[in-house]
Protein backbone atom coordinates (compact mmCIF):
# COMPACT_ATOMS: atom_id res chain seq x y z
CA UNK A 1 0.00 0.00 0.00
CA UNK A 2 1.45 3.30 -0.90
CA UNK A 3 1.49 5.48 2.26
CA UNK A 4 1.21 9.38 0.90
CA UNK A 5 1.16 12.81 3.01
CA UNK A 6 3.24 15.43 3.81
CA UNK A 7 4.31 13.36 6.99
CA UNK A 8 5.92 9.85 7.10
CA UNK A 9 3.61 7.63 9.11
CA UNK A 10 5.16 6.55 11.99
CA UNK A 11 3.25 4.20 14.61
CA UNK A 12 5.71 5.00 17.60
CA UNK A 13 4.76 8.80 16.88
CA UNK A 14 1.56 7.57 18.60
CA UNK A 15 3.31 5.91 21.72
CA UNK A 16 3.49 6.74 25.43
CA UNK A 17 7.08 6.28 26.09
CA UNK A 18 8.63 8.41 22.25
CA UNK A 19 5.70 11.20 23.40
CA UNK A 20 7.47 11.89 26.85
CA UNK A 21 10.71 12.06 25.42
CA UNK A 22 9.63 14.71 22.85
CA UNK A 23 7.91 16.67 25.43
CA UNK A 24 10.92 16.51 27.48
CA UNK A 25 13.08 17.46 24.67
CA UNK A 26 10.66 20.37 24.06
CA UNK A 27 10.60 21.71 27.26
CA UNK A 28 14.57 22.82 27.42
CA UNK A 29 15.97 24.29 24.85
CA UNK A 30 16.88 21.90 22.51
CA UNK A 31 15.74 22.67 18.71
CA UNK A 32 14.61 20.44 16.09
CA UNK A 33 17.64 21.24 14.31
CA UNK A 34 19.89 20.48 16.60
CA UNK A 35 18.43 16.65 16.92
CA UNK A 36 18.40 16.51 12.88
CA UNK A 37 22.07 17.59 12.93
CA UNK A 38 22.75 14.99 15.69
CA UNK A 39 21.50 12.17 13.03
CA UNK A 40 24.27 12.80 11.43
CA UNK A 41 26.57 12.61 13.83
CA UNK A 42 25.39 9.16 14.78
CA UNK A 43 25.28 8.04 11.33
CA UNK A 44 29.31 8.83 11.57
CA UNK A 45 29.45 7.20 14.12
CA UNK A 46 28.23 4.31 12.99
CA UNK A 47 29.77 4.08 9.76
CA UNK A 48 32.95 4.20 11.28
CA UNK A 49 31.76 1.33 13.35
CA UNK A 50 30.64 -0.91 9.94
CA UNK A 51 33.99 0.52 8.65
CA UNK A 52 36.13 -1.10 11.79
CA UNK A 53 34.13 -4.27 12.17
CA UNK A 54 34.47 -5.45 8.31
CA UNK A 55 38.49 -5.23 9.42
CA UNK A 56 37.72 -7.40 12.79
CA UNK A 57 37.36 -10.55 14.67
CA UNK A 58 36.15 -12.27 17.70
CA UNK A 59 34.60 -10.02 20.64
CA UNK A 60 36.02 -6.96 19.23
CA UNK A 61 34.25 -7.27 15.61
CA UNK A 62 30.94 -8.01 17.69
CA UNK A 63 30.85 -5.19 19.91
CA UNK A 64 31.68 -3.11 17.09
CA UNK A 65 28.70 -4.77 15.01
CA UNK A 66 26.53 -3.91 18.19
CA UNK A 67 27.71 -0.49 18.38
CA UNK A 68 27.08 0.15 14.18
CA UNK A 69 23.31 -1.14 15.14
CA UNK A 70 22.89 0.98 17.68
CA UNK A 71 24.16 4.07 16.12
CA UNK A 72 21.57 3.15 13.33
CA UNK A 73 18.69 3.11 15.53
CA UNK A 74 19.79 6.46 17.16
CA UNK A 75 19.90 8.07 13.84
CA UNK A 76 16.07 6.82 13.56
CA UNK A 77 15.14 8.07 16.98
CA UNK A 78 16.82 11.48 15.98
CA UNK A 79 14.79 11.35 12.94
CA UNK A 80 11.61 10.64 15.12
CA UNK A 81 11.64 13.48 17.86
CA UNK A 82 13.19 16.58 15.02
CA UNK A 83 9.56 15.97 14.02
CA UNK A 84 8.06 15.40 17.31
CA UNK A 85 9.53 18.21 18.78
CA UNK A 86 8.87 20.46 15.86
CA UNK A 87 5.18 19.65 15.21
CA UNK A 88 4.09 18.56 18.79
CA UNK A 89 6.42 20.57 20.61
CA UNK A 90 5.47 23.59 18.61
CA UNK A 91 8.91 24.78 17.97
CA UNK A 92 9.44 24.39 14.32
CA UNK A 93 11.75 27.19 12.09
CA UNK A 94 11.61 28.57 8.69
CA UNK A 95 14.35 26.80 7.84
CA UNK A 96 13.10 23.10 9.42
CA UNK A 97 12.07 21.81 6.41
CA UNK A 98 16.18 21.96 5.23
CA UNK A 99 17.58 20.14 8.17
CA UNK A 100 14.23 17.87 8.12
CA UNK A 101 15.64 16.30 4.81
CA UNK A 102 19.20 17.58 4.35
CA UNK A 103 20.82 15.18 7.31
CA UNK A 104 18.70 11.98 6.03
CA UNK A 105 20.70 12.26 2.77
CA UNK A 106 24.28 12.29 4.84
CA UNK A 107 23.34 9.71 7.13
CA UNK A 108 22.24 7.22 3.79
CA UNK A 109 25.45 8.11 2.26
CA UNK A 110 27.65 7.92 5.32
CA UNK A 111 26.10 4.32 6.73
CA UNK A 112 25.94 2.59 3.54
CA UNK A 113 29.28 3.94 1.92
CA UNK A 114 31.10 2.91 5.68
CA UNK A 115 29.71 -0.25 4.95
CA UNK A 116 30.65 -0.91 1.94
CA UNK A 117 34.57 0.28 2.45
CA UNK A 118 34.07 -1.83 5.90
CA UNK A 119 33.24 -4.99 3.56
CA UNK A 120 35.69 -4.77 0.93
CA UNK A 121 33.00 -3.38 -1.75
CA UNK A 122 33.38 0.37 -1.62
CA UNK A 123 31.08 0.18 -5.21
CA UNK A 124 27.98 -1.79 -4.06
CA UNK A 125 28.32 0.91 -0.58
CA UNK A 126 27.93 3.90 -2.94
CA UNK A 127 25.46 2.19 -5.22
CA UNK A 128 23.06 1.31 -2.27
CA UNK A 129 24.01 4.82 -0.90
CA UNK A 130 23.32 6.69 -4.67
CA UNK A 131 19.92 4.98 -4.51
CA UNK A 132 18.82 5.41 -1.21
CA UNK A 133 19.22 9.21 -1.81
CA UNK A 134 17.18 8.59 -5.18
CA UNK A 135 14.28 7.14 -3.40
CA UNK A 136 14.39 10.82 -0.81
CA UNK A 137 14.96 13.31 -4.44
CA UNK A 138 11.70 11.30 -6.30
CA UNK A 139 9.82 11.92 -2.96
CA UNK A 140 10.51 15.60 -2.60
CA UNK A 141 10.10 16.06 -6.12
CA UNK A 142 6.72 14.83 -6.70
CA UNK A 143 6.16 17.01 -3.56
CA UNK A 144 7.53 20.30 -5.19
CA UNK A 145 5.29 19.17 -8.51
CA UNK A 146 2.38 19.72 -6.29
CA UNK A 147 1.65 15.19 -5.57
CA UNK A 148 1.57 14.27 -2.14
CA UNK A 149 4.71 12.90 -0.63
CA UNK A 150 5.34 9.13 -1.43
CA UNK A 151 6.77 7.63 1.57
CA UNK A 152 6.27 4.09 -0.49
CA UNK A 153 8.72 0.93 0.08
CA UNK A 154 10.24 -1.66 -0.26
CA UNK A 155 13.53 0.08 1.05
CA UNK A 156 12.47 3.35 2.47
CA UNK A 157 14.41 4.58 5.10
CA UNK A 158 13.16 2.70 7.69
CA UNK A 159 13.32 -0.34 5.80
CA UNK A 160 16.76 0.62 4.76
CA UNK A 161 17.77 0.76 8.90
CA UNK A 162 16.11 -1.69 9.62
CA UNK A 163 17.77 -3.50 7.39
CA UNK A 164 21.38 -3.09 8.33
CA UNK A 165 20.83 -3.01 11.53
CA UNK A 166 19.40 -6.90 11.42
CA UNK A 167 22.30 -7.66 9.58
CA UNK A 168 24.50 -6.17 11.87
CA UNK A 169 23.22 -7.92 14.65
CA UNK A 170 23.23 -11.67 12.50
CA UNK A 171 26.85 -11.05 11.39
CA UNK A 172 28.25 -11.84 15.19
CA UNK A 173 26.93 -15.11 14.27
CA UNK A 174 29.13 -15.48 11.34
CA UNK A 175 31.66 -17.57 13.16
CA UNK A 176 29.49 -20.23 13.46
CA UNK A 177 29.72 -20.72 9.79
CA UNK A 178 33.03 -19.70 9.22
CA UNK A 179 31.80 -16.92 7.73
CA UNK A 180 32.96 -12.80 7.79
CA UNK A 181 30.86 -9.88 6.22
CA UNK A 182 28.90 -12.19 3.85
CA UNK A 183 25.36 -10.92 5.75
CA UNK A 184 26.07 -7.35 5.42
CA UNK A 185 27.33 -8.00 2.10
CA UNK A 186 23.89 -9.30 1.34
CA UNK A 187 21.97 -6.82 3.09
CA UNK A 188 24.01 -3.90 0.82
CA UNK A 189 22.61 -5.57 -2.20
CA UNK A 190 18.81 -6.44 -1.24
CA UNK A 191 19.69 -2.33 -0.05
CA UNK A 192 20.45 -1.19 -3.33
CA UNK A 193 18.44 -3.50 -5.34
CA UNK A 194 14.99 -2.64 -3.35
CA UNK A 195 16.34 1.39 -3.03
CA UNK A 196 16.49 1.28 -6.97
CA UNK A 197 13.27 -0.68 -7.19
CA UNK A 198 11.62 2.00 -4.78
CA UNK A 199 12.72 4.79 -6.75
CA UNK A 200 11.48 3.51 -9.70
CA UNK A 201 8.01 2.99 -8.19
CA UNK A 202 7.74 6.13 -6.40
CA UNK A 203 8.62 8.13 -9.94
CA UNK A 204 5.84 5.65 -11.58
CA UNK A 205 3.52 7.52 -8.63
CA UNK A 206 4.77 10.54 -9.18
CA UNK A 207 4.19 10.56 -13.39
CA UNK A 208 0.40 8.78 -12.22
CA UNK A 209 -0.72 11.56 -9.80
CA UNK A 210 0.74 14.17 -12.39
CA UNK A 211 -1.69 12.74 -15.29
CA UNK A 212 -4.42 12.20 -13.16
CA UNK A 213 -4.31 16.43 -11.71
CA UNK A 214 -3.72 17.33 -15.62
CA UNK A 215 -6.82 14.91 -16.81
CA UNK A 216 -8.69 16.70 -13.80
CA UNK A 217 -7.74 20.58 -14.43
Amino acid sequence: MTETGDRRPLASRDTQWAKRIAQWLAARSITPNQISQASMIAAALASGMFFLAGRGDGLNRALLLVLAAAFCQLRLLCNLFDGMVAVEGGKGTADGPFWNEFPDRIADILILAGVGYGIGSPGLGWAAASFAVLTGYVRELGRATGTPSDFSGPMAKQHRMATITAAALLSILEPLWDGHNQVLLAALWLIAVGAAFTALRRGRNVVRNLKAGSRGS
